[in-house]
């Protein structure tokens, strides 16, 4: 029997943030060393919901000790699972698992827990799912979630805040997105696991975390071709097929991307170890043409070499392989200090510009137009006081607060702790004056 593995308590900015809690930085040191990327946080959360298939123990490595990571723990106990928090591991027993139902007070808090209606409905063939509500960075439907599950044969309707699911049976078909949404593509995707015959998802997203989503639904014997591609394809497989193993989580590229933003902020010369680079092909592309020096020195290794003074470029967010939504912010810190005028247009979140007014505060110097920002890049950001409204808000005003002339003070940490893993410390390690009180 495997040895129980001892609970690591969760980060202690979990929850209500106290109001003296900030980050306080003291800008204009150049980045210098190495740092380690953690583990993908949103691979880490979709492979969580997964497990759910599972009559047996799923073990997830390379784990980052996240937030959102102990609130997708608190989902699945509340489902009736085992789960066992260690430093950099994840331990899931879901033998036992015998509810269906995910409620608004633990839903709520995580978009991401929305992803136990797949595997939950293909297990129980029913699901009771509270909706995920609103987000800070815009609306988030599913409409596409619900398309894709009826196709497959369930029948779906929302009454009172909740979606309800059941099924006969699900059956493998033909689906289309309209357009390429994760979350429908990882829903759609785990439910036709245990699906009759073979489901063809057309238009799927293409992000790294849906391939290590499928490599671990194939790792407990499951069958998904095609993942990372337009066109994914899931030959439905019986219940008792399904068994216990032990998989990976990717380096999270958001992360790293963050470093290479920095680094071009402030000037410097840093080494990235345990980074996917075949991941990042569209943030390097970008910060090249800037100006910035990136080499590939081993297949987990990335160099970023800069000046400090990157060229303006004009970028636009679409879905993967092109840039990244996630990193929009923190790009935005580095050309509000560059030289000449970047227009950053996004088209993935309508609300995604909420670091606009703390930039400003920093001297930024942003115009917004529809789902457009012009930047004029200033000589130098000044530090000031600002509070973070998101996850990438709160990473685009650490870069920001690198950059800057004097102390830049950052609070609403609690969206920072959601996604990144002592970041500060790693920055730290990389020679910048930054501190948490």
């Amino acid at each position: 029997m495997k040895q129980e593995i001892s609970r690591v308590d969760p980060p202690a900015k979990q929850g209500p943030v106290e109001a003296e809690e900030r980050i306080l930085i003291r800008g204009g040191k150049k980045l210098k060393g190495t740092v380690r990327v953690s583990g993908a946080k949103n691979s880490v959360l979709k492979i969580m919901a997964a497990a759910l298939l599972v009559k047996g123990v799923s073990v997830l490595k390379n784990v980052p000790n996240l937030t959102d990571v102990h609130m997708m723990a608190e989902v699945l106990r509340h489902l009736g699972a085992v789960v066992t928090i260690s430093e950099g591991e994840v331990e899931i027993d879901a033998t036992n698992v015998q509810d269906f139902e995910a409620p608004y007070e633990l839903v709520s808090q995580l978009r991401a827990s929305f992803n136990v209606l797949g595997p939950l409905l293909a297990r129980f063939h029913q699901a009771k799912v509270s909706l995920p509500g609103g987000c800070a960075i815009g609306e988030r439907r599913i409409d596409l979630h619900e398309k894709g599950l009826k196709q497959l044969g369930a029948e779906m309707h929302i009454d009172h805040g909740y979606v309800y699911a059941s099924c006969k049976k699900l059956v493998g078909t033909r689906i289309y997105l309209e357009k390429p949404s994760n979350g429908a593509t990882e829903n759609i995707m785990l439910a036709a696991v245990l699906a009759e015959g073979t489901t063809i998802i057309e238009n799927a997203a293409q992000e790294p975390e849906i391939t290590n989503l499928a490599d671990f639904v194939n790792a407990v014997g499951g069958k998904i071709s095609g993942a990372g591609t337009y066109t994914i394809t899931i030959d439905g497989v019986k219940p008792e097929d399904l068994h216990g193993a032990t998989v990976e989580t990717i380096p999270d590229r958001c992360e790293a991307g963050t470093f290479i933003y920095a680094c071009m902020a402030t000037g410097g010369e840093i080494t990235i170890e345990g980074a996917n680079p075949h991941h990042l092909y569209s943030v390097i592309n970008k910060a090249q043409e800037m100006g910035a020096e990136i080499s590939i020195l081993a297949p987990g290794t990335i160099k970023v070499k800069a000046d400090g003074k990157m060229k303006p470029i004009d970028i636009t967010t679409v879905p993967y392989p092109g840039f990244p939504t996630d990193l929009q912010a923190p790009i935005m810190s580095v050309v509000a200090c560059s030289e000449g005028t970047s227009i950053i247009t996004e088209t993935i979140y309508e609300n995604r510009f909420m670091q606009v007014a703390e930039l400003r505060r920093m001297g930024a110097d942003i115009a917004l137009t529809g789902n457009a920002a012009v930047v004029k890049g200033v000589p130098k950001l000044m530090g000031a006081e600002v509070k973070a409204s998101d996850l990438r808000a709160a990473a685009a005003l650490i870069v920001a607060g690198l950059a800057a002339d004097g102390v830049t003070e950052i609070t609403g940490l609690h969206h920072l702790d959601r996604g990144y893993e002592k970041l500060e410390d790693k920055f730290r390690a990389l020679g910048a004056d930054i501190w948490r009180r």
